[in-house]
């Protein structure tokens, strides 16, 4: 009988040997070479224009101002035509073929920064070749000037890291000219020279960025900081006016409510209506109480939330009704169309605006009979709310409101995209129009 020993089975995943450090960190240096200098190169990135709100050109006159937003473009074209004048000096004859070799990457950085680097890597081994000159290896003057700019502009135009890779590849491509051709093929290399002068200048780019990034951020900061001292500034404010508004409106409100509730012992046998009419201004009073210290917890709150007591709608229009009734207006209701449920936005202005057009009929027409007409339509909702003329004009005392109940009326109008209308009629009245639009959504909510 033979005895077999079973190997454990290693768990899924454990076989795949860990990678060091160092492999993570090379490939995460490939990955980032190839989307900084490979991926999408030849990407069309216009450069922008210069901002003409300096110091120096914000004082210029207006179209010399508006020429001074190409300042970079100009001076990389100044830059261009140089390099085409050391090409023609260096090259001699071959400056026909080999001028534009040399210009076109440094006027392609202005529209396709990375597609300038390699058009830039490419010409220098034909402005070599061709070129014939001996001197200077693997740069030749043309080539460096060219190489020199095109690496400045791209370091501008994107990210440290990739100025980085750049320089890198650069040095890549001077140490393999050298050990392909090797110093006795040509007088001199000066690739030392490219690798120090573009460090130096990649190195000035690269605290530019830092230091711009670094004014960014402390714009930023001071930009919240002048928002939020704005806005502690704003609720300061609301907080004064709500005080002002507590210790005027309420102080005024809570002696109407608590007269009111005691009036009717003051009188020896007071009639039942006396009674009544004093029951309703105590409720009004406390109603306007209670709406009153719900409006001012909203204006002091930080964040406008909405309050949690519910708000009236037209389910509530009954209780209005009757409570201007015992106030002494003679009113009417009229509903046409299906009834149904509207947003709160539009259930709510709806109420408001009833509400104020029937406490000015209390107001300006005293004992004149009103009527209050609700439309439910196929677009939205229908108000119509008409008094007659005052029975004795003569009696009448000018109100003592501020005039703002109209105004009020037609901004939850204008909020909701509607439309009202407010004028005297012919025989002396007052009406009040408001459509107010309701999108008309299906069953599935489109």
């Amino acid at each position: 009988m033979t005895e077999t020993t079973q190997m454990p089975t290693p768990p899924p995943g454990d076989g795949a040997k860990p990678r060091s450090p160092e492999f993570r960190l090379a490939a995460d240096a490939m990955r980032g070479l190839r989307q900084d200098l490979f991926h999408d190169a030849f990407a069309y990135r216009p450069m922008s224009r210069m901002r003409v709100d300096g110091p120096v050109t914000r004082r210029l006159p207006g179209r010399l101002r508006e020429y001074a937003a190409w300042t970079p473009h100009a001076m990389l074209t100044g830059v261009a035509l140089l390099t085409l004048a050391i090409a023609t000096v260096d090259t001699g004859g071959a400056a026909l073929v080999l001028g534009p070799v040399a210009v076109i990457p440094i006027l392609l950085s202005m529209v396709r920064p990375i597609g300038a680097f390699w058009a830039s890597m490419a010409a220098t081994p034909l402005t070599v070749v061709f070129g014939g000159s001996m001197g200077d290896w693997p740069w030749p003057p043309a080539a460096f000037v060219c190489h020199l700019t095109v690496l400045t502009v791209v370091a501008i135009r994107t990210r440290p890291r990739t100025a980085a890779y750049m320089w890198a590849v650069t040095g890549a491509y001077g140490f393999l000219a050298e050990v392909v051709f090797g110093p006795g093929h040509y007088y001199g290399t000066n690739t030392g020279p490219m690798m120090i002068v573009s460090a130096l200048v990649l190195l000035v780019v690269a605290v530019w960025h830092t230091r711009r990034e670094a004014r960014q951020e402390v714009t930023a900061q001071q930009t919240v900081t002048a928002h939020e001292r704005s806005r502690r500034t704003l609720l300061e404010e609301r907080t004064n006016i709500a005080r002002e508004l507590h210790d005027v409106v309420a102080h005024h409100m809570s002696v109407v409510a608590i007269q009111a509730e005691a009036a009717p012992y003051r009188v020896e046998n007071p009639p039942p209506e006396l009674e009544r009419a004093f029951a309703t201004i105590r409720e009004n009073a406390v109603a306007a109480l209670t709406e009153l210290r719900r409006v001012l917890g909203v204006v002091r709150a930080e964040d406008y939330e909405a309050p949690d007591a519910p708000q009236p709608t037209l389910a509530d229009l009954e209780g209005l009704l009757a409570n201007v009734r015992d106030a002494g207006l003679s009113v009417e209701k009229a509903i046409t169309g299906a009834a149904r449920e509207l947003p709160p936005g539009v259930e709510l202005s709806a109420y408001r605006i009833v509400q104020e057009a029937l406490s000015n009929s209390l107001r300006h027409a005293p004992g004149a009979p009103a009527r209050v007409e609700v439309a439910y339509v196929l677009g939205g909702l229908g108000l119509r709310i008409v008094n007659g003329p005052p029975p004795a004009p003569a009696l009448v005392k000018p109100s003592p409101g501020a005039g703002h109940g109209i105004t009020g009326m037609r901004e939850r109008v204008s909020m909701l995209n509607g439309e009202m209308t407010a004028d005297r009629t012919a025989d002396g009245g007052y009406e009040v129009t408001v459509f107010l639009p309701v999108s008309m959504t299906t069953e599935d909510g489109s």
